[in-house]
Formats: structure tokens, C-alpha cells, sequence
């Protein structure tokens, strides 16, 4: 029986290879029109967008194929990196016809163009991020050893000295919500927490930022030089970046460079600093790193936020300190053992700057990765009217991948699975593997509620009075804790780098920002949610599938949702049912055993097919 469709660029049968193609690639295009529409002649119409040339070329005629007739084209993707979009018009000897884009037939002349992403593979991605596990570290609020005491520290602080305390969230007589109240968590309590992060199966450590700064968040960057004294020295992170290699464990850094704090050694508004900051002298040499209008008290902010003066990053003397220079913040912090950079909001950083970032990384060392923070789909980004160049080899190695918290919720809370698969198949196909395979993937961050809350809450509240003080009813956080198994399961078996936000894994509940960034509960985990983490986690170790294998969706209805993940000989089947009711699944087996790898309860599969009964908001892992 003939296919239904006349092209899907996601079937070999009309576009191969799938997906993104490499500079000066060869894709081969088939369409596949019914015979009975009459055509005769078929054109691939392109638009090249970063060369802006526009062009077609005619496809040979491959002959009827059943009740179709078939053209076909072997296209040579340009050689520098570029999007490519393109549809195809059909046309009859009498001069009619039409186009065909990705909602269908259309004459109207307005074709919705596919995509075809294709990018630089000359410099490899290092693959030892994209197979682990990451974990997310706010670092005031995880493991503290003593409270610190924040005299003589940049910012007006204050310490709390009960580590369960709530963290301040009330605006000041001035209406301004300072983040100045920390907790005191430092590098040397990660340190003592190295065996805790293996067990989790932990590989790859994102310190949210670590340098000097007014703020407990360090967003407001005040010493780039120096780690904040609160969590500690830069011998204190050397050994913890040395101890954690040697469990296996690397160092994500922050790099917030696209704004630094009002209160810094740059820009100096309080003069807190020995200085001249920008903010106190023309003559200052940090004066061009900042666009005043006029100076000192007019300036670009990071959304308007006055205590996050905007950095300009075509200064040469801001891109020398952050980049190019021998000793440079990329450079010098990878020499002191970071395996890497996540770049913070890289939507309001320029591609040229990105570029050199990702260039002195791998001449400082050669595996550091680069991941971008990019909300949206990245291969197609537009930000401030500029079509974005991160994932076509030259910047970023991946992104943290928001696009798969947005379909998994949606999947997790009442959606349909079809509709999961149908936004990460786009992410796939847009994306060059490499990438596809690099992304960070995740449920929650610092700047997202904590996933157990919103799985489990029916109605948030709508004042943040009352979400300060929220926590889930037993029944929600019976339901939320099941929809959070079955969300691990399918964020740890997806392709990619799951991660894994401080906490999450002890069973943490909050709002917004500062409600989802409480310190962890040391003594008081949900030590079996701990321990389902921490055997995803070990799983994903001893699975090569669950790393590096390819990704096929077997079922999507409703609820349900299974896909494998397959890498030579080896095949692990992620099986979900988040619905309210049993879910019954035959899924293909090649063997006559299966077992859950979760519970190692074990299955029999009858003339190659596994009939399972899932119970609701439940998941396995087939092996």
C-alpha cells in the first residue's frame, strides 16, 4: 500500500540523510505526486538566508511508483553554513499547477517553507557532556560547613543562620527585592557532597555563578577574577574541580557576560572598589564597556534592570578581558579546571562574540563544551531582528534545551503524546546531531518553579503571598511525586544531557524565584525518590543506548508514550503512561525476556510483542 504523503522530509522515502546536513552534503529529495494530478515537471525552490540567494532546480523524473510518479534530486548543500528553506513547485505541460510546502497543496503564492539546517562539522563536539548527567548547583543554598560572616564583602549583606529559613522575597521601603540574604553554601561543601553527586551518577557539575558578586544569585557580576569569599577561594575550587575529575565529575561555569553588577569593579556605582569604575570617571579604563546616555546615570541595563548595567561587548579592551587575552576569564577559569562554559541570556550577546568565546575555549581545551541559554528553538532563532548562528558550528556546542521542558510538561499535564513527539522530531531535524545529542536537557532551573510543584498542584495560587507559603496536600504530592518518576524516566532515556536541578531529586517544592531556590534538606530527602534518581542516574552509566543510541518513537496515543533507544546490539524502550487510567501497550521485542530495569520485574513477550499493562502515572525502562 502507498504512503499517504507526497513529501515528509522526516521519511528516507522522500529526504535523505534526515535532518541537518553538513556543508557541501549531498541530500537526495524524492516527492511522490498521485498520477492523477497530471504533473509533469517539479522544482525545489530555495532560499539560502544568511547568502540571501534565491534559486530553483528542476527535478528529474523517476517514473511511476504505483498510483504515484516520482522526482527526484541529489542537492548539494552549500558550503559554508547557512538555513536553507525551501518547498516545491508542480506544474503540468498546460502551464497549471502549484506548490507544495508543509501545510499542503497552496496557489496563493505565501509557501510555508521547510527547514534545512546545515553546519560546520570541522570541529568536533566533545561527547562526555552529551552522555552524562548534569547537575544543576545554586550555590549559596546547597551545603554549607559554618556560617560565614559577610563583614568587609562587596553589597550590603546578611547571613542567615538557620539553614532552613525561608529566603527573603519581600520588596523593601524603596520597592526593590535586594537578594541580599544568603545562606553561606561554598565550594567546600560541594566538596563534601562529591560521593553523594557519584552515587546520583552525576558527571558534569553547573555551578550557577561562582564569582564575586552583591547578590546571593551572582548574576551581578563584581570580580571576574576572584570566587565570591563567601563560597570560598580559587584553591577551593581548584580542588574541587580536581577532586570531582577524579570521581568522574566535570565543571560547568556560568558566564554572565553580557552584563556585570552595578556594584563592581567596572562599573563601581557605590564605590565600594578602589576604582575609577565607569560610573565615576570618563577617564575610567573600564569607560567603554558601558554605552551611557548620557553619563553616569542614564545607561543600557539588562531589561532595564539598573543594578545590571549592560556590557558592550564590541569594547576591545571587554573583549580582551573576557576573551582574546592570554589570561582572559574563559581561559584563566578553564586552566583552574572548568570543563567548560554555560553561557548566560546568549540571545543578547552577538554571534561574532560567541564565536571567539567558542574559539579560545578550544585552543585553551580542546574538550571544554559551550552550552548557550536559548529558550526557543536555537537552529532558528531571531533575537533583536538577527537570525541566530548557534548551532551551525562555530558557537555553541549545545543549548540548554527549554523547547523539551515545554512539550514534557504539556505531555506530563493532560497532552498528548503525539504532540511530544512532534516537537522534539522538529528539534531533531533542525538541529545538527551533534547538538541534538549535546542538549541540556532538563524539568526545572533556577529560573523555573520546581517541577514536583507544578506536577502536583491542581490550581496555583494567585497571590505570591500566598505561593510563598504553599506547599502540596497530600494527595498532590502523592500525584506530583508518580508524574515525576515518569517525567525522570523520559528525561534521563531522551537523547541528550539530562540535568538535574539541585534538590528535585529530595523532593523540593516552590514557586518562583526565590521559592524554587530554598537550601536542600539535608536529613530530610524523600530518600525513595533520591534513590529512583539515583538508579536512572547509575542506569544511564552502564547503558551505552540510553548515551549515544538512536531514537524511535514506537507508540504515541494519548497518555502513552514509548520510544527505544538503540546503539548496536543493545535497545532500552522507555514506556509511559502518565494518564489516570491503566494504559494497556504491545510494544515490538526481539527476545522472548524483557525486564523493567527500574523494578527488574520480568516479562515474557509472545510472538514478538510485549503486552503490558501500565498502571497510571507510571513509567519503565524495557531492557
Amino acid at each position: 500500500m502507498s504512503e499517504p504523503f507526497v513529501f515528509d522530509p522526516r521519511h528516507s522515502l522522500c529526504k535523505e540523510p534526515f535532518g541537518a546536513a553538513v556543508c557541501g552534503g549531498r541530500i537526495l529529495f524524492r516527492v511522490r505526486p498521485l498520477a492523477r494530478e497530471g504533473f509533469t515537471h517539479c522544482a525545489l525552490v530555495l532560499h539560502l538566508e544568511f547568502s540571501g540567494v534565491q534559486e530553483e532546480r528542476e527535478l528529474l523524473p523517476g517514473g511511476p511508483a504505483g498510483d504515484r510518479v516520482l522526482f527526484y534530486l541529489a542537492y548539494d548543500a552549500p558550503e559554508q553554513p547557512e538555513l536553507v528553506w525551501y518547498h516545491f513547485r508542480f506544474w503540468r505541460d498546460d502551464g497549471s499547477g502549484c506548490d507544495l510546502d508543509a501545510t499542503g497543496y497552496r496557489s496563493d503564492g505565501r509557501a510555508t517553507d521547510w527547514q534545512l539546517t546545515v553546519y560546520d562539522a570541522s570541529h568536533p563536539t566533545p561527547q562526555w557532556f552529551g552522555d552524562g548527567v548534569t547537575y544543576q548547583i545554586f550555590p549559596d543554598r546547597f551545603c554549607r560547613l559554618s556560617v560565614p560572616d559577610p563583614a568587609g564583602l562587596v553589597g550590603n549583606r546578611t547571613v542567615h543562620e538557620n539553614w532552613d529559613d525561608a529566603p527573603h522575597w519581600r520588596p523593601d521601603q524603596q520597592g526593590e527585592v535586594r537578594n541580599n540574604d544568603f545562606f553561606g553554601g561554598s565550594l567546600q561543601g560541594i566538596f563534601s557532597r562529591l560521593e553523594y553527586l557519584e552515587q546520583l551518577g552525576v558527571t558534569t557539575l553547573y555551578l550557577c555563578p561562582v564569582f564575586e558578586s552583591a547578590s546571593n544569585h551572582r548574576y551581578d557580576t563584581a570580580d571576574y577574577t576572584a570566587i565570591d569569599p563567601m563560597l570560598g577561594t580559587e584553591a577551593d575550587f581548584r580542588k574541587l574541580c580536581a577532586r570531582a575529575a577524579e570521581r568522574g565529575i566535570r565543571v560547568l561555569l556560568d558566564g554572565v557576560f553580557n552584563h556585570t553588577g552595578s556594584n563592581s569593579v567596572y562599573f563601581n556605582a557605590e564605590g565600594f572598589y578602589p576604582g575609577p569604575g565607569a560610573a565615576q570617571s570618563q577617564s575610567s579604563p573600564y569607560s567603554d564597556w558601558y554605552s551611557f546616555h548620557p553619563w553616569p546615570n542614564d545607561y543600557d541595563a539588562w531589561w532595564g534592570i539598573r543594578t545590571l548595567p549592560a556590557a558592550n561587548e564590541s569594547s576591545p579592551s571587554y573583549g580582551r578581558f573576557i576573551i582574546d587575552g592570554e589570561n582572559s576569564v574563559v581561559r584563566r577559569w578553564l586552566r583552574a579546571g572548568a570543563s567548560g562554559w554555560r553561557l548566560d541570556v546568549a540571545d543578547e550577546l552577538p554571534d561574532e562574540f560567541i564565536a571567539r568565546l567558542r574559539a579560545a575555549m578550544e585552543e585553551t581545551r580542546p574538550d571544554s563544551v559551550l552550552i548557550a541559554e536559548v529558550w526557543e528553538d536555537g537552529s532558528n532563532k531571531t533575537a533583536y531582528s538577527q537570525r541566530r548562528k548557534y548551532l551551525l558550528g562555530a558557537e555553541a556546542h549545545g543549548l540548554m534545551n527549554y523547547p523539551f521542558r515545554t512539550a514534557a510538561l504539556a505531555f506530563l499535564q493532560g497532552g498528548d503524546g503525539a504532540d511530544f513527539r512532534d516537537a522534539m522530531e522538529t528539534i531533531r531535524e533542525n538541529y545538527p546531531p551533534p547538538a541534538f545529542y549535546s542538549a541540556m536537557n532538563f524539568l526545572g532551573t533556577h529560573d523555573t518553579p520546581r517541577i514536583l510543584t507544578v506536577l502536583g498542584t491542581s490550581k496555583p495560587s494567585a497571590s505570591k503571598e500566598a505561593r510563598a507559603v504553599s506547599s502540596l496536600s497530600p494527595d498532590e504530592r502523592t500525584t506530583g511525586l508518580a508524574l515525576l518518576r515518569a517525567a525522570a524516566v523520559l528525561l534521563y532515556a531522551f537523547p541528550g544531557s539530562p540535568m538535574l536541578y539541585y534538590g528535585d531529586e529530595a523532593g523540593m517544592e516552590g514557586w518562583e524565584d526565590p521559592f524554587n531556590r530554598r537550601t536542600y534538606p539535608w536529613g530530610r530527602e524523600d530518600t525513595n525518590l533520591r534513590d529512583f534518581y539515583a538508579c536512572l542516574g547509575q542506569l544511564r552509566k552502564v547503558r551505552t543506548s540510553l548515551r549515544q543510541g538512536d531514537i524511535r518513537y514506537l507508540l504515541v496515543a494519548g497518555h502513552g508514550l514509548a520510544f527505544s533507544r538503540s546503539w548496536k546490539n543493545e535497545t532500552t524502550i522507555a514506556a509511559l503512561n502518565v494518564g489516570a487510567e491503566p494504559m494497556a501497550l504491545e510494544i515490538p521485542w526481539k527476545t522472548s525476556q524483557a525486564q523493567d530495569a527500574l523494578t527488574r520485574q520480568p516479562f515474557t513477550a509472545v510472538n514478538g510483542v510485549l503486552k503490558l499493562k501500565l498502571p497510571p502515572r507510571t513509567a519503565m525502562l524495557l531492557i
